[in-house]
């Protein structure tokens, strides 16, 4: 009935339009028209009427116009330029095709204005299949259509799913809102463009209206574009985060404080990407790239356990001034052999070029020692199982150390040296008193390895003392700070303060009243399930009683290094008097103090001192072993350098003794 009816109307509607312009029309072929005999309004009015009574014949038909209109089928159809190429060519690229050139386009020149409707182009596809299905009626066009639908509609995915894991990596990288700390702040750019460098923020981009779209009609479609981007974010995600890992196993331990900021980046872009979709939590994706899933450590902690063996223990010197590590100027091992990074785009890393530059010259700072900021960030990474497995790990270290190769070298030396050496009274003075120990333990100072072997096993065995030490002092600040933190949901507050006349009681009742809510434990005990409420009373326990109870990680080390120490070269043979040995070298504090001498003797001009080769580890090595054994009273005691020194200063005397300084031998 529509369709007799709109028939009816149209022809109707012609015989009328037929019918006035015959009235006004100026020539009509040899007939005269009545134009003249009207009046000039109503000819006014009729051709008025004629010109808009065109458009009258689509509206009867509105929906089959507007087809019409929005049909831009013709853009993609190119079957007659195919045939022109002679079977040269079967198929166009989709670089050739008009919807994928417009939407290209939009993706690469990254408009915002224009980012909202780049979904437009690919409704000329619509169009396209729509007629080769009712008008040319071939299915072979349609199948054509469909196959480039495939892959574009991959591409763009792909693209547009990079665009936006860069967009919000960048604005991680730049981020300074509430709950991140940004080392890019204002401040910091200003300071930059003092001296001409200009970090840019990224220009702000309209993802959040495509990320929305979860019903996207595409040949009859209907494509939920959330879900596919989200999933090439996550797997964007899980690189992002092997990659900074990858890169901190590619270089050495001072890196570490870079793989901690990746990291957190990596953590703020997820946070950001949260809000628009549905990912995996971050801490499932950090699991799963540390390779930390079921396993009881991961590539992190396996990576510092690898650095710490061959790099950190045998080529690092420990400067007790600075508290920091550097490497040595002589190294006595091969750095070892580490994997080079592998070259992905910019947004991977910190999300840019300009901020991976700013980046690294930040993190360039870090590397040429490693010192507390390294200690608090491997607390942080690698946390209470791991710090626990790189303690096992380098107590095993030390122990092939001490029952192996220090064992052998302190053997050898004993016997080397003298069996009676009394300290020398001071009527000698300093330079009889020097060359009577010079004499005395010519045997040491001419043993060819040790100032390698020997100082470099101490070194290494000192080097792990003092990482151990170092790593719970670190520990116990992020304790602290992590008691400081849970203080307001246990019912820990300071004192306040109180004017004169008023109770001390009432101030922290009111206070108490005030921050009940957050009070954890009764509030799970009064809404928790059983389960629940046992796990936040152990927590809870154990928040309080972490420090109160006075572990030591650090004293539980040396009782285990003591452990070590049982063989009896160590201690020597019981002595003679009954109470112990005076003058007798049969004990290491003594062979110790003959170490001492021998690297407190002056280098030349040219030669490195053992600090500059050693550092400070091998000191620690050697009185750790002496408080261990529990010989450090009687090493002050029967100390050679300490008896030398003593007298040297009283006497104030500087002579040169078998080609040794005597001045610069006291104060080395």
């Amino acid at each position: 009935l529509y369709m007799v009816r709109t028939m009816l109307e149209s022809l109707m509607l012609y015989m009328v339009r037929t019918m006035l312009e015959s009235l006004i029309a100026d020539k009509s072929g040899s007939k005269k028209t009545l134009r003249s005999s009207l009046d000039g309004p109503i000819v006014l009015a009729i051709e008025d009427f004629h010109k808009q009574s065109f458009f009258f014949t689509h509206l009867l038909n509105i929906s089959e116009a507007l087809q019409q209109c929005c049909d831009l089928s013709q853009l993609w159809f190119r079957e007659f330029f195919l045939e022109l190429t002679m079977g040269r060519r079967i198929q166009f690229p989709i670089e050739m095709s008009m919807p994928w050139i417009l939407t290209d386009h939009i993706l690469e020149t990254k408009e915002p204005s224009m980012m909202e409707y780049v979904l437009y182009p690919l409704d000329l596809y619509n169009d396209s299949a729509y007629y080769a299905l009712t008008k040319f009626k071939k299915q072979f066009l349609y199948d054509e259509i469909e196959a480039e639908v495939n892959l574009c509609f991959d591409q763009f995915v792909y693209k547009l799913a990079d665009q936006i894991f860069a967009y919000y990596k960048a604005m991680a990288g730049r981020y300074e809102g509430p709950g991140a700390v940004s080392l890019l702040d204002k401040r910091f750019r200003a300071e930059c463009k003092n001296y001409g460098v200009i970090i840019p923020y990224p220009p702000s981009n309209r993802y959040e209206t495509l990320l929305k779209q979860r019903h996207v009609q595409l040949l009859g479609r209907s494509i939920d574009l959330n879900r596919l981007i989200t999933q090439r974010i996550s797997a964007a995600m899980y690189k992002s985060l092997d990659q900074a890992i990858s890169r901190f196993e590619s270089e050495d331990l001072t890196s570490i404080v870079e793989l901690e900021w990746l990291l957190e980046i990596n953590r703020l872009t997820h946070r950001l990407l949260c809000k628009h979709m549905t990912l995996d939590s971050f801490d499932a994706m950090f699991r799963e790239a540390n390779h930390n899933v079921s396993a009881p450590y991961g590539r992190i902690t396996l990576h510092v356990f690898w650095e710490l063996n061959f790099d950190f223990l045998p080529n690092y010197c420990y400067n007790g001034s600075t508290n920091r590590f550097v490497r040595t100027a002589i190294p006595f091992t091969q750095e070892p052999q580490r994997d080079k990074p592998a070259n992905v785009q910019p947004y991977y890393l910190y999300g840019s070029k300009p901020l991976n530059i700013a980046y690294s010259h930040i993190y360039s700072s870090y590397r040429n020692f490693v010192g507390p900021p390294h200690f608090k960030t491997i607390c942080r990474l690698l946390g209470y199982q791991g710090i626990a497995v790189v303690m096992e790990e380098l107590l095993k270290i030390v122990k092939s150390l001490l029952q192996g190769t220090i064992l052998q070298y302190v053997k050898t030396l004993i016997e080397v040296m003298p069996k009676i050496c009394r300290l020398p009274r001071h009527e000698y003075g300093s330079p009889g008193i020097l060359e009577f120990f010079h004499h005395q333990l010519k045997d040491i100072i001419e043993y060819a390895e040790l100032k390698t072997d020997v100082f470099q096993s101490l070194r290494e065995v000192g080097n792990a003392i003092l990482f151990c030490l170092l790593i719970e002092q670190a520990l116990s600040q992020e304790e602290v700070c992590d008691l400081l933190h849970a203080a307001p949901f246990q019912n820990i507050l300071p004192r306040v303060y109180i004017k004169e006349g008023e109770r001390l009681e009432v101030r922290m009742k009111r206070l108490e009243a005030k921050y009940a809510p957050l009070h954890l434990v009764p509030l799970i005990e009064r809404l928790g399930t059983p389960q629940q409420i046992a796990i936040a009373r152990e927590g809870d326990l154990l928040t309080k009683e972490r420090l109160c109870c006075g572990l030591s990680m650090f004293e539980v080390i040396l009782t285990r290094i003591r452990s070590y120490l049982q063989d009896p070269i160590w201690r020597g043979p019981p002595p003679t008097n009954g109470v112990m040995h005076v003058d007798e070298c049969v004990e290491f504090h003594r062979l110790w103090s003959a170490m001492q001498f021998v690297y407190c003797i002056p280098v030349g001009t040219n030669e490195f001192t053992a600090e500059q080769c050693f550092g400070d580890g091998l000191n620690w090595a050697g009185c750790s072993i002496i408080v261990l054994l529990g010989q450090q009273r009687r090493f002050d005691l029967f100390d050679f350098c300490y008896h030398l020194l003593k007298v040297q200063r009283q006497d104030g005397k500087d002579e040169v003794i078998k080609n040794v300084p005597l001045k610069k031998m006291a104060d080395r």
